[in-house]
């Protein structure tokens, strides 16, 4: 694995025990399936999966996407979100798994964002580019690889993909009480970070309306703050004539010394000291009234 990760192992009696053993049907295999297997892995280390075409009489390990126990979705009435989209059996577990790996609020922005599309494509072939990728591992029609080496294949990717996933949802998470003690420290609607941090949980939600950073390319970095989660509209762009002029160009256009790039979408700039990276957010400010 690409990322080290809290290994969670559930016992209790309110929450899903992970048992070592799992059963999940054969054949063509689906970015459903293997994500859950991905999931089941990532929570337990030593799962092993089995895979067929009935659920032996007996098995004692969790059963999902087959034999219309609480993780199939196959059976009639089975589960649907609030917002209409039916679950699938990854979605059925990362709603068991997700709050433990990460928290209710953001166990429900990662289901939104990246478990509802997998589970529609499940439910509906409405097609989704992840779904198509897991599914070009399964095993060519003339071909002779095993169907559950290549599922092997699959999960092992997924596993990765997913992993990273949860630690970048855990960076965030660190991230916070930097941040906002950043933002504690904010001045005329500028906040300014002494490291670059993920800041748009925090600050999306506040007054304030352009972040400043150290950049990794050198020099610093000021980004203004989106309106709202999801939505291009920024509270305050950078100025219009700014927009994708060359470094020469930029410090006789905005007065700014060190003023050396500004996004084409208006969102980024960056300048060569923090004192002119947060000077061109007054300035934005200023021109936008």
């Amino acid at each position: 694995m690409g990322v080290d990760l809290i290994l969670w192992h559930f016992k209790g009696d309110d929450i899903l025990q992970i048992p070592d053993t799992a059963f999940t049907h054969g054949g063509k295999f689906h970015a459903d399936d293997v994500f859950s297997a991905a999931l089941l892995k990532i929570c337990n280390p030593n799962i092993a999966i089995q895979r067929g075409f009935a659920v032996p009489q007996g098995f004692a390990g969790l059963v999902f996407d087959i034999g219309d126990g609480p993780f199939d979705h196959h059976a009639k009435n089975s589960p649907v979100r609030e917002n209409g989209v039916p679950y699938a059996a990854f979605g059925l577990l990362w709603r068991e798994l997700g709050p433990q790996l990460v928290g209710p609020v953001d166990a429900g922005r990662f289901d939104e964002s990246f478990v509802q599309p997998l589970d529609l494509d499940d439910n509906t072939g409405c097609g989704n580019q992840l779904a198509n990728i897991i599914a070009a591992y399964n095993p060519r029609w003339d071909g002779e690889d095993r169907p559950d080496d290549c599922f092997a294949q699959a999960v092992a990717l997924a596993q990765d993909m997913l992993a990273h996933k949860l630690e970048a949802i855990r960076s965030v998470q660190r991230a916070a009480a930097e941040v906002n003690e950043a933002l504690g420290r904010m001045k005329r609607r500028i906040v300014r970070l002494s490291r670059f941090a993920p800041w748009k949980q925090q600050l999306i939600p506040s007054k304030a309306r352009f972040v400043v950073y150290p950049s990794q390319r050198g020099g610093w970095a000021a980004q203004a703050v989106p309106a709202s989660f999801g939505s291009p509209a920024l509270k305050v762009p950078f100025p219009a004539h700014w927009a994708g002029a060359s470094e020469q160009e930029l410090p006789g256009l905005s007065g700014i010394e060190t003023l050396r790039f500004c996004h084409a979408g208006r969102f980024l700039v960056t300048a060569g000291t923090e004192e002119d990276a947060v000077a061109a957010c007054e300035a934005a400010m200023e021109l936008n009234g």
